[in-house]
């Protein structure tokens, strides 16, 4: 049992409580509090309850709002005095008239805006706007939920999710005995494990041995990415959900595009061009933790200038914002490969990633159809998993779209896949959970395999 494990239980028995108020009240750190809860979890002692909630954080126009007012208070204020639609400023006619009259604050007749409620019954509804405002600024949320709505539909607070863990105590007998120090200097210790990598390691370097064996040359390149190589690159159109931060892990400051401006023309005209949207360089210049190794492939494909084919392949660490389980990680590895060749076909994807499978051990797989923005045709590969009796999807994969290789380096086609490493790793362990392969669990650790 860890130290202090005690002190959580007797906590806990008397109510249910958050990490952060164990924490406080115990005296230990919210990291070791959180050990010490999976811990009493595993040991029957105690149950965890996860929640999740949407934090508001706000915005620039947000604020400037506040400093400066609200467009609906200036297009009432205008109202007051006679005036009418032409006398509006931009942001008036295209955010202040409409919300002035969702609320209830003015009419239109004629042209001209007309009153519709009374001064103080306006101040008292930006008044209450301010407020809230400020409440979240402090607490992330605010009482007045039809507020709270209102400016996440308005685009003027950014979500935030947050995740709340309570622990309580699940009735199980106590034998406080077991929780007492105890040491006897005379208990003959153990002998030091031998010393061997770890299961991770071990299967990225067998998939190197592979993808060395099938003449594959090995790509590099850093988890923090822009999103103009992470996402409009690979064609994948800016209002896209998974670059919402319920998806993505987004890091504070701007990342620069690329210099060479011809490149980013036909990024930009390629999405104007395919989903009809305006392409805003702003949103490609945000940071982010990597979704896919995908952005590695976008910036080797974009460099190739000698004559084809080129095979590439990568592994590395992707980040996802989503809720674990059994089969899913926040943080994990994937494998990446692209080939670029005039004479590629999808049959020739598929049969590589077969070969790949096949010399990992895995002889049961088939091909699922899918859809990715960056590939068309795109399957996704599954093998059979015999614990659980289902199949378990292991990567996706496909041919560039010719807006993704095209614009980047005039060539097409591409074949790529991004897979995963876990997942195949968790099966040849034979491996319930694919957490158990970071809990850093010695006995799973001495007694993992190493013929993988």
């Amino acid at each position: 049992m860890y130290k202090g494990t005690d002190k959580v239980l007797r906590l806990i028995c008397i109510e249910g409580m958050t990490i952060a108020a164990i924490s406080e009240k115990s005296g230990l750190n919210e990291d070791s509090v959180r050990r010490i809860a999976e811990a009493l979890k595993g040991e029957g002692f105690a149950l965890i309850e996860t929640a999740e909630s949407a934090n508001g954080i706000p915005t620039p126009e947000l604020e400037g709002y506040v400093s400066a007012g609200f467009p609906e208070a200036s297009v009432y204020k205008k109202a007051l005095s006679g005036g009418s639609i032409s006398d509006l400023t931009q942001a008036e006619k295209s955010i202040g008239i409409r919300w002035a009259r969702v609320k209830g604050f003015v009419a239109v007749e004629g042209g001209k805006l007309v009153a519709e409620k009374s001064q103080s019954d306006v101040d008292l509804a930006i008044r209450g706007m301010e407020a809230a405002v400020a409440q979240i600024r402090k607490a992330g949320r605010c009482d007045d939920l039809e507020i709270l709505e209102e400016l996440f539909e308005r685009r003027l607070l950014e979500r935030k999710m947050v995740r709340k863990s309570t622990v309580r105590y699940s009735g199980k007998k106590i034998d406080w005995s077991l929780f007492e120090e105890k040491f006897d200097v005379n208990v003959p210790g153990q002998n030091a494990a031998i010393g061997k990598n770890h299961p991770v390691t071990l299967l990225t370097r067998k998939i190197k041995t592979i993808m060395s064996e099938l003449g594959f040359q090995e790509m590099e390149g850093d988890i923090i990415e822009s999103s103009f190589w992470n996402f409009d690159a690979l064609f994948q159109p800016q209002d896209h959900p998974a670059r919402e931060l319920a998806d993505t892990f987004y890091i504070k400051g701007d990342s620069p595009l690329p210099d060479d401006d011809a490149l980013v023309s036909r990024v930009k005209k390629a999405h104007e061009e395919g989903w009809k949207c305006k392409w805003d360089p702003k949103e490609a210049s945000r940071t982010v933790l990597r979704t896919h190794t995908t952005a590695v492939s976008a910036r080797y494909v974009a460099n190739i200038r000698d004559k084809l084919p080129h095979k590439y392949f990568a592994i590395g660490r992707v980040f996802r914002n989503e809720a674990t389980d059994y089969k899913h990680l926040a943080e994990f590895h994937q494998v990446e490969g692209i080939v670029a060749w005039e004479g590629a076909t999808f049959t020739d994807l598929l049969g590589m990633l077969k070969e790949i499978y096949r010399k990992l051990g895995f002889e049961k797989i088939r091909f699922r159809p899918s859809f990715f923005p960056y590939t068309e045709p795109s399957v996704e590969i599954e093998v059979y998993f015999e614990e659980r009796k289902q199949w378990m999807e292991l990567g996706g994969a496909g041919i560039f779209r010719p807006e993704v290789s095209i614009p980047l380096a005039g060539v097409y086609p591409v074949l790529a896949w991004g897979l995963s490493l876990e997942r195949p790793l968790m099966l040849k362990l034979e491996l319930k959970d694919i957490r158990d392969l970071y809990k850093n669990d010695v006995d799973f650790l001495t007694s993992a395999r190493l013929d993988l």
